[in-house]
């Protein structure tokens, strides 16, 4: 089992988000899940890989794509208000952390 990081991550799943950096450079996607022990997240359409599946009952089997992680780092929020990537901080609102877009100050959900 990985080690949890000691860092609060400032993504969380269904945030969407644009990739900074590597082979998917300006794509944009939803987080479909959150790694937090070892700091990735797996984007929608984001670092895609084939896997060869044997046909089951549930399924025909065949080639698949799928998402595989992608480091946390390398991935930017994207402000709900003006559609443009950000960074994200945290204030205290009515006893309560929410997260915000720096850019704009808007509260992100």
């Amino acid at each position: 089992m990985a080690k949890r990081s000691p860092f609060k991550l400032k993504i969380k799943k269904g945030d969407k988000v644009r990739v900074i950096a590597g082979d998917y450079i300006g794509t944009e996607g939803e987080v479909l899940q959150v790694i937090p022990g070892k700091n990735r997240a797996v984007v929608e359409n984001v670092n895609i890989a084939k896997k060869h599946a044997k046909p089951t009952n549930e399924s025909a089997g065949g080639i698949q794509e799928i998402s595989n992680p992608i480091h946390i780092s390398n991935l930017m929020l994207i402000d709900p208000k003006s559609g443009e990537a950000t960074r994200v901080g945290r204030r205290m609102e009515d006893d309560k952390l929410v997260r915000f877009a720096k850019t704009t100050g808007e509260t992100i959900k």
